[in-house]
């Protein structure tokens, strides 16, 4: 009966956490480089500075022991999401002001940290109030919900944001928009400081002082670089997705400039439908169906077909700059294969990433596995938008389709005792 109990209250906060989790993410990663190009900021920056925001996400291992170590997990989500909100905020009161984009930098900053922290938070409290048979069983609800609201960030808010520069400057449509997501977040804070559980286990380790955290820290780091093949294991972590990495820093702003700076000329709007929403879907169903190959043959048998998925796709992008369609239809159907595909091959990294952390310590190793998961986009992705300006379009993405070269590699790489 409690099982019963604990399940049908699960269904009162996981999509909303995972709704929150992933919302930040979105925003920071992708709607920032589209409202920074509809705000004339160059490719150039727009790939460096936004880069700069994945740093959070690679050093999360350094600091997620002193989540564990300090107050509950519990606090520490609605804390994060309150921060969340003040600085979406923040963002939305710097934009109508001349040092916009200095300021806006700084807030998506707090975000990115905030949100980072937050992952730690949910992600354990997550394994905390649930057992072992509902985490299970709500696995693929969790993942569900972290994909609509990719949706509802790269589509609907972008939408949003599209239809309010239609009739009002675009400084103050983008601010509007992270209002409304400021708004979202004050909302997910009071929701869950009400709705969440409070389960006996989630509390700080009262047994755990300073000099123990440090020295098993140390530890976990020398175990994970102690691991067989672990410099091919982080080759193929920092390798397996550089086209990617490069690739989508660029392709917002390729479908926003004009026809004669060798864009497409998308509205905002069409860029939330074509992008935001059709290309999700591809990539959603794109998983999922890579995860059910996998389930069937494991990594040993899908990784070269994963791999080639991963890459091959890219090419459509090197068509489009070099035909400029002005069919939203076809650019969405574009969009969707490349985007489907990255969502197939990406089931190869993230077993992968799984593999290599088997062990005692598997929680902690795969923490690092995503750190340098993290690494692998922000450095090429700093460079992307220079690299980018010096070829213009249609060069990029053919460089993007060398650079495939490096994901290729990667793989050949990789032992067969590690699959």
């Amino acid at each position: 009966m409690e099982k019963m109990v604990n399940r049908k209250r699960g269904w009162s906060w996981i999509p909303t956490l995972y709704l929150a989790e992933s919302l930040p993410y979105v925003t920071v990663m992708t709607i920032s480089v589209i409202m920074y190009k509809k705000l004339g900021i160059s490719n150039t920056d727009i790939a460096l500075y936004t880069s700069w925001l994945y740093l959070p996400w690679v050093i999360k291992p350094f600091w997620s022991p002193f989540v564990d170590l300090i107050k509950t997990k519990r606090l520490w989500i609605t804390a994060m999401q309150l921060l969340i909100g003040a600085g979406f905020a923040g963002v939305a009161f710097t934009l109508p002001v001349s040092s916009f984009f200095a300021w806006s930098l700084a807030m998506f900053w707090l975000v990115a940290f905030s949100s980072a922290t937050h992952d730690i938070a949910a992600d354990g409290f997550y394994m905390l109030a649930l057992n072992e048979e509902d985490q299970a069983f709500f696995v693929g609800i969790r993942t569900t919900f972290y994909r609509i609201a990719t949706i509802a960030g790269q589509g609907l808010l972008v939408i949003l944001a599209g239809e309010l520069e239609n009739s009002m400057d675009i400084n103050m449509a983008w601010s509007i928009t992270f209002y409304v997501l400021a708004g979202l977040f004050l909302a997910f804070f009071i929701y869950h400081r009400i709705i969440l559980p409070k389960p006996l286990s989630d509390k700080p380790s009262a047994d755990t002082n300073a000099q123990n955290i440090v020295k098993e820290f140390f530890g976990t780091f020398i175990s994970f670089f102690s691991k067989k093949h672990a410099w091919i294991g982080i080759l193929f972590m920092l390798l397996y997705r550089l086209p990617e990495a490069q690739l989508v820093k660029i392709i917002n702003p390729f479908l926003l400039d004009p026809l004669d700076k060798g864009g497409l000329g998308l509205t905002t709007s069409q860029v939330g439908v074509a992008y935001g929403t059709v290309g999700i879907i591809g990539l959603t169903i794109g998983g999922i169906i890579g995860g059910i190959c996998a389930s069937k043959g494991g990594l040993k048998r899908w990784l070269w077909p994963m791999a080639l998925s991963l890459v091959l796709p890219n090419l459509v992008y090197v068509l489009l700059s070099f035909y400029q369609p002005q069919n939203i239809i076809l650019v969405s159907v574009a969009v969707c294969i490349e985007q489907f595909g990255y969502g197939f091959g990406f089931t190869a990294y993230a077993l992968y990433l799984i593999y290599y952390a088997r062990g005692p310590q598997a929680t902690a190793h795969y923490a690092i596995c995503t750190a340098f998961m993290a690494l692998g986009m922000m450095l090429p992705g700093m460079i992307a938008g220079w690299l980018q300006e010096q070829m213009g379009y249609t060069l990029f993405f053919i460089w993007i389709m060398v650079c495939s070269v490096a994901t290729i590699a990667a793989c050949a790489l990789v032992k067969n005792d590690d699959l």
